[in-house]
């Protein structure tokens, strides 16, 4: 299943990092995500935009993960010249990544 079944996202550029959380629509799941949206499969999922680090926040009692994605390639939406979507498009992409159906 993809992430956009169970959960809902938000995400932003700073420059030259970005922010994306992910929401549980039900509290129940929110176990799920934090076993399977690790830092490192956000960072993979977005190598091509990212090479720096990347920091997962847990916030259980909002049912949330938030992910900080550090230096961006090119210097982020204002500095380069490359087509760049903002930070705000990110969560979608977000959202396609696959999780197993059960634990």
């Amino acid at each position: 299943m993809t992430l956009r079944t169970i959960a809902h996202s938000r995400s932003g550029d700073k420059g030259i990092m970005i922010n994306i959380s992910l929401i549980a629509f039900d509290q129940r799941d929110y176990p799920r995500l934090v076993r399977h949206v690790t830092a490192a499969r956000v960072k993979a999922l977005f190598a091509e935009l990212a090479d720096g680090d990347v920091t997962r926040y847990e916030l259980p009692l909002i049912g949330a993960l938030n992910f900080v994605l550090h230096r961006l390639i090119g210097g982020g939406v204002t500095r380069t010249l490359a087509i760049d979507g903002h930070g705000k498009s990110l969560s979608s992409a977000l959202l396609e990544m696959e999780i197993p159906d059960e634990d």
